[in-house]
């Protein structure tokens, strides 16, 4: 079993466990395997339906915890905490697929101005967190595939934050980080929720 696949049967019985099922995995033996879960790392759990639609996204920007909490605790927060759906149901659940990404830590980006951003930003590689005023949002470097182009990608993040689309106008500071992302299957396909 690699790091990947374990991170991802993580997430999956951290969700299970919420619907009465056990959870299999103890910790201190995993880590005798993989001594990476104990370290502090970031990380964000998304879930789609049909590997396709949105159905809850949470994550940490910033290492606060070990490998092994942040990514349980985040793919709880992603099935049953986001704001924008209602807790998953079992039914959902089992259509979804599971997608993990690891975080480096985020590194200050200067540039003079939009121009010059454009130029250091890497698309389809760097994530990006863009902070101004108090607000603050990121999207994660495979938000790239949906909104390759750079003011797209810009405007929506800073309606996102909640500054609105011509946010690069008013220079907020820019951090950028790299994701190592791995997703699986869901368990079942078609059906009617």
């Amino acid at each position: 079993m690699t790091l990947q696949t374990l991170l991802l049967q993580l997430a999956r019985a951290a969700i299970t466990s919420a619907f009465g099922e056990p959870f299999p995995f103890n910790k201190a033996e995993l880590v005798a395997q993989f001594p990476e879960l104990d370290e502090p790392r970031a990380t964000f759990v998304t879930l789609k339906i049909g590997g396709k639609t949105l159905r809850g996204c949470i994550g940490s920007i910033i290492p606060h915890t070990s490998l092994y909490e942040d990514v349980i605790a985040n793919a709880k927060s992603a099935a049953f905490s986001d704001p924008r759906f209602a807790s998953l149901t079992d039914r959902e659940y089992r259509r979804c697929s599971v997608e993990v990404s690891l975080l480096s830590v985020p590194e200050n980006l200067p540039y003079d101005d939009a121009a010059d951003l454009r130029r250091k930003i890497r698309p389809n590689v760097d994530g990006v967190i863009l902070q101004l005023g108090g607000r603050s949002a990121t999207f994660l470097p495979q938000v790239w595939e949906e909104l390759p182009d750079f003011d797209a990608f810009f405007a929506h993040l800073g309606l996102k934050a909640g500054l609105g689309t011509d946010v690069l106008n008013h220079h907020p500071e820019i951090f950028t980080y790299q994701a190592e992302h791995f997703e699986d299957a869901p368990l079942q396909t078609g059906g009617v929720l």
